[in-house]
């Protein structure tokens, strides 16, 4: 089969097309044949080694996939599956079997992997992937949309519903809402009945972070983020802000909060070192959160409302498998709103 694939880490030079052995599902996997594969930052740093890991080498990456069974194992129970069905992957794998998979906390499993990262991913003709990690999607959404949707919106559900709890009537700050992640933040922190203030860089990304129902924006750039929701909240400050950009944003993102405010982080785009004053940390009782994938059931939950139109996936761009490079310069660049997605 043909991948994009990395024999070393570095720029996005060292992606390179070749035919490899498609590989070998194990006794309770399916063979996927990937037809859709977005991108996410875990690629980049996976490929640039800023993740602080190395995968064994040669890697195929892609966390986010979607695709038509090309087999299922035999003697699995495979209820609810057929070859030819059309799937999504939840992109995260646990053993299945520990405290934590068999409480819902499978992400906190000692053996939990992220397809692309940890294991072999998406950027390839076929992926292997455990049944419990295959979604059947309706034939109204595109492959292309489908795999737009599990890392961002699993990442974000997580954030908002199980760890800052938002609650209607709430002010929510998300940063960087071009990114997956804030494109799905603004989405669910709505779908919730809170308000958003959302902040992106330049007049046509904000204006396409109004269409997801923003109901203020900022340019991160230009703009007073910390002002702008004093202003918009009466100098109350955001009960919830969504975080995830790390070092240049995180001394605004704990500015703009409430009294007991949440800030709930899962990433670090900017750098990883965040200074905070400690005395806005005692004295508004404030809650500093971190949030890392979420459960298989955080999943099931986001997609009933994405397969009922109640959230929807933005892609930016598709590109072919053999241009994986250029995808990742371009998202290097910033220049998206919403996912890149590569088409095999």
């Amino acid at each position: 089969m043909q991948a994009a694939l990395i024999r070393t880490q570095g720029s996005p030079e060292v992606l390179e097309l070749a035919d490899i052995d498609p590989p070998k599902p194990g006794p309770s996997e399916a063979l996927v044949r990937v037809r859709a594969c977005a991108l996410n930052h875990l690629d980049l740093w996976t490929r640039s080694g800023r993740a602080g890991y190395t995968p064994p080498l040669p890697h195929v990456l892609g966390s986010d996939i979607a695709g038509v069974i090309e087999s299922l194992p035999s003697g699995a129970d495979t209820t609810g599956l057929a070859v030819g069905q059309r799937v999504m992957l939840q992109p995260g794998t646990s053993c299945g079997r520990c405290a934590p998979c068999l409480s819902g906390d499978d992400f906190a499993c000692r053996r939990y992997q992220v397809l692309g990262h940890g294991r072999a991913g998406g950027y390839a003709e076929y992926v292997a992937a455990p049944l419990a990690n295959l979604i059947p999607i309706p034939e109204s959404i595109s492959f292309e949309n489908a795999a737009a949707f599990p890392l961002v919106f699993l990442t974000a559900w997580r954030m908002l519903v199980v760890r800052a709890q938002v609650k209607m009537g709430e002010d929510v700050l998300v940063w960087a809402a071009g990114s997956g992640v804030g494109m799905a933040a603004i989405q669910i922190a709505k779908l919730m009945g809170a308000r958003v203030i959302a902040t992106a860089g330049g007049e046509e990304k904000l204006e396409l972070a109004r269409r997801l129902g923003a109901d203020v924006v900022v340019d991160h750039y230009k703009g007073d983020v910390v002002a702008q929701v004093k202003t918009f909240t009466s100098k109350k400050g955001a009960e919830v802000v969504i975080e995830h950009t790390g070092e240049k944003t995180w001394e605004r993102s704990i500015q703009s909060l409430s009294h007991r405010g949440r800030l709930v982080t899962c990433g670090a785009t900017s750098g990883p070192t965040g200074s905070t004053d400690l005395r806005f940390l005692f004295a508004k009782h404030l809650n500093l959160m971190g949030s890392y994938m979420g459960s298989r059931a955080d999943l099931l939950a986001a997609a009933s409302h994405f397969f009922g139109g109640r959230l929807k996936t933005l892609v930016h761009a598709t590109v072919p498998l053999e241009r994986a490079a250029d995808a990742h310069r371009m998202m290097e660049a910033s220049e998206h709103f919403g996912k890149i997605v590569l088409t095999v």
